[in-house]
């Protein structure tokens, strides 16, 4: 299981990585991988101002539809386009190319409130 040691995570299994004051959010290799294979990716959210742990959107595999938690409140900027015709992305490479979101932060002392690679790691038993 793959657990990159420069990002932080949530309880929910979605990853964050921080860019000055942007979030890119995906879901976890540990996620994708108990999800199984992705075959729709949801995000009705986009230019729309949330709260942390709101739900932004939904993943859909091929035996349930799985909520998508806000890891931080903010305004959602960009939507990964490309998983509307290849969802798979989130299998293939969650932390790359399967990235789902990006959020323009609006408190940036919700950072601290996330997991880092170790907590992550005990809460999945890796």
């Amino acid at each position: 299981m793959n657990i990159p040691s420069d990002l932080k995570y949530t309880k929910d299994h979605e990853w964050v990585r921080i860019e000055g004051d942007t979030a890119i959010v995906g879901i976890t290799d540990f996620a994708q991988g108990e999800l199984g294979d992705i075959v729709y990716v949801e995000v009705e959210t986009l230019d729309e101002t949330l709260d942390k742990d709101e739900v932004f959107g939904t993943v859909e595999a091929v035996k349930t539809v799985s909520d998508l938690f806000l890891p931080l409140s903010g305004e959602i900027i960009a939507f990964n386009e490309s998983l509307e015709d290849e969802p798979e992305k989130v299998n293939t490479d969650p932390y790359g190319d399967g990235w789902i979101i990006k959020v323009k932060i609006s408190d940036s002392s919700e950072v601290e409130s996330l997991l880092g690679d170790a907590e992550y790691k005990e809460l999945v038993g890796a």
